[in-house]
């Protein structure tokens, strides 16, 4: 296992594609154990970083625990964490969106704060290519509620 700073180092690597595919290797180990969960809070300080990439994949990583959140944390980030759906990059907002589905499934608690953040997204601040699809996703999620 990495330490911190290797963690950390190998997310935020200058090349996204070794970044992407460690982060993938992540998400893939932590659907069956929760060996990446004490690196929570490493993965929430991703969330603000200036890149846009660095920012989606801290928040991705974050849902990724959920089945392992015994303590909390998900709880505790998720002001961090909802902020996202408002960034200024639709990308962003897209897999933000998609990500959430695993917080929702496994800590339905947070459904109701989940649900009023989405609610919240402001479609007018994307181009009209972007606005109907970030829609797609928010009503894909909202679905998730009924």
């Amino acid at each position: 296992m990495l330490n911190r700073i290797e963690l950390l180092d190998r997310l935020q690597d200058k090349n996204d594609k070794k970044a992407y595919a460690f982060s993938k290797e992540i998400i893939a180990k932590s659907t069956a154990s929760d060996a990446y969960y004490a690196y929570f809070d490493d993965f929430v300080s991703l969330m603000t970083s200036s890149s846009s990439y660095v920012r989606t994949r801290g928040f991705i990583l974050c849902c990724a625990q959920a089945r392992w959140d015994t303590e909390g944390k998900i709880q505790n980030a998720l002001p961090a964490m909802m902020a996202l759906l408002y960034d200024k990059k639709p990308t962003v907002v897209r897999q933000c969106l998609s990500a959430l589905r695993e917080v929702i499934l496994f800590r339905p608690e947070l459904s109701e704060k989940i649900c009023e953040a989405v609610q919240k997204i402001d479609l007018s601040h994307y181009k009209d290519s972007m606005a109907p699809l970030i829609k797609k996703d928010a009503d894909a999620l909202l679905k998730l509620f009924d």
